[in-house]
């Protein structure tokens, strides 16, 4: 079981955003500089946030819901708060997976359709990329590559804006049909049937990850791409906007703030050892990290190398790299369809690892809100079922011509890194001062036989919140509209939906507890204090029984 869990959790944390994004932010923030801001966030708020949450779940037993019922009752809010979140991500999520598996048909065709022109879909400023390597002083002019009019005319058939969705895009629908029913069956009977896919979800991608490194370092420019994804440039740092960069991308990847964590630790035994756990799946996060970026910019240098550009010429993140630049790159190397399978299968894998994730966090919570209901027979996959459908049928809008300028808005408000920042925040100062920091580090030592370092206590109650707060302050400072391709600017009642979207999920931590002191019996004081008090059936640790015995000796 403990080894099963570890892989879930190893799913949840090393994800999409470990290739597409870790390894663009280390080349535009400065190289091998960011390293520091990023290895300062990550002792500072990610490993720190990690064994809390992981610790949280281990001694309830339960998920994140019920779990603040037993800890602290009045901040329920928190776990309901994480739920939201999740659903808005399960629903965009899949989406990325059916843009995968579409391209992953396409892979295994005699010639790729974005490695030349000459395509129904393809314009007349399309040229190929032998012509843009010729005249590449115009790659940014009026020339566009079959790469980027596959991706925009032929997959997404992009409209003009979200006000104009169109049609429904039926490839990527029937796509994204085939993956709800992968994640369906996968996790339809819970960690049992869950355990048997994750040991090969979560390692086989590591297995495709080392053939495209080992491939990238042979190809020319190779060598050129990895001085620039390293070379440290100590000016950035300087740049508030770069330590912002490091906590958002240490938040997201190591899936702390949403209450995941908890929820897959509420599977371990009680004995288990998280706190050696925590160490090493934070270890190989950020390891796996670094190594993308070797085998992202070992590619695209070889990209630039061929087209006699600099970097900045072909650098993308996110679905740029893996839609666009990463295709465009493998179209060029000999063998292309089988270099292309694997980087697909790999984006699939570690996408399905987290959705997989996703998914249990937000039916493990309800499952532990009403047990006695929806632990019987057959009740879990119907649940699974109900939740599963109605992803998918919110998920068709991002599927249409006009579906990634929705999606986008789910991304950049309903999953945000201020709502995560705002409950870890929260978290730590409840389980710091409330709980106690001193008491959890006993609970910890309770059930690994190790006491956490007083670093921890320090972090929990003072540091991390620090971090997480003046974090927070700076994302709502230099918040921006949202834009899609720094081209087109949404309108105004996108934006207020968006906030909406944000507000769905972070009012539920007040509101809840207003509701709850409302409710309670009792002086407000009474309320506040029995809010406030942990649960009596929460397991002894031992210097509590100690303390208990010497009180009563005859009581143990």
């Amino acid at each position: 079981m403990e080894l099963v869990n570890c892989e879930e959790v190893e799913g949840n944390i090393v994800g999409l955003g470990n290739v597409w994004r870790f390894p663009y932010l280390c080349y535009r923030n400065g190289g091998g500089a960011f390293l520091v801001p990023y290895v300062v966030v990550v002792v500072t708020c990610g490993i720190p946030l990690f064994l809390l949450e992981s610790a949280m779940g281990q001694y309830t037993q339960q998920a994140s819901i019920t779990c603040w019922e037993k800890l602290c009752p009045i901040a329920q809010g928190i776990g309901y708060t994480g739920v939201i979140m999740r659903v808005y991500n399960c629903m965009s999520y899949i989406v990325i997976l059916a843009w995968a598996l579409l391209y992953l048909c396409f892979s295994f065709y005699a010639k790729l359709p974005w490695a030349s022109c000459g395509h129904t879909w393809n314009t007349e400023n399309c040229e190929d990329f032998d012509a843009l390597n010729k005249y590449n002083q115009t790659i940014n002019s009026s020339l566009t590559s079959p790469a980027i009019e596959f991706w925009e005319r032929r997959v997404l058939a992009i409209s003009g804006g979200i006000d104009k969705l169109g049609s429904v895009r039926w490839e990527i629908l029937l796509c994204a049909i085939a993956m709800w029913v992968i994640c369906y069956f996968c996790i339809w009977k819970g960690v049992k049937s869950t355990g048997k896919v994750v040991y090969f979800t979560a390692t086989f991608p590591y297995v495709m990850l080392l053939v495209l490194l080992i491939r990238g370092l042979t190809l020319p420019g190779a060598l050129q791409g990895i001085v620039y994804y390293l070379k440290p440039e100590l000016t950035p740092l300087l740049d508030p906007q770069v330590w912002m960069e490091a906590v958002t991308q240490v938040f997201f990847s190591f899936g702390v703030g949403g209450g995941v964590l908890i929820s897959l630790g509420s599977y371990n035994p009680y004995n288990n050892n998280c706190y050696r756990n925590c160490f090493w799946l934070c270890l190989l996060n950020a390891a796996t990290s670094l190594v993308a970026g070797f085998a992202v910019f070992s590619v695209l240098g070889f990209m630039a190398h061929e087209y006699n550009v600099g970097i900045a010429e072909v650098a993308e993140s996110g679905p740029g790299l893996a839609f666009i630049a990463y295709p465009q790159a493998v179209a060029m190397m000999p063998l292309p369809q089988l270099w292309a399978i694997c980087f697909f299968i790999m984006i699939i894998l570690l996408g399905l690892d987290s959705q997989f994730v996703m998914m249990e966090g937000v039916i493990m919570p309800v499952i532990d809100l009403a047990p006695t209901v929806l632990r019987r027979p057959g009740r879990r996959e119907l649940l699974l079922l109900v939740f599963s459908l109605f992803c998918f049928s919110m998920s068709i809008l991002m599927v249409t011509e006009g579906g990634i300028y929705v999606l986008q808005v789910f991304d950049y408000y309903g999953t945000n890194a201020s709502s995560k920042l705002f409950l870890s925040s929260l978290q730590c100062l409840i389980m710091g001062w409330i709980f106690g920091a001193e008491r959890m580090c006993d609970v910890i030592e309770d059930m690994t036989g190790v006491r956490p370092s007083r670093f921890f206590s320090f972090c929990w109650r003072y540091l991390t919140p620090l971090v997480c707060t003046v974090s927070l302050i700076g994302a709502l400072a230099n918040y921006k509209p949202l834009t899609f391709n720094r081209t087109y600017t949404y309108p105004g009642w996108v934006n207020v939906l968006g906030w909406m979207m944000t507000l769905s999920s972070g009012l539920a931590v007040p509101v809840l507890a207003v509701y709850l002191l409302c409710t309670g019996k009792g002086s407000l004081k009474q309320r506040c204090i029995h809010l406030c008090q942990c649960a009596d059936d929460l397991p002894l640790t031992r210097k509590q029984r100690e303390e208990l015995s010497k009180l009563t000796p005859d009581a143990l």
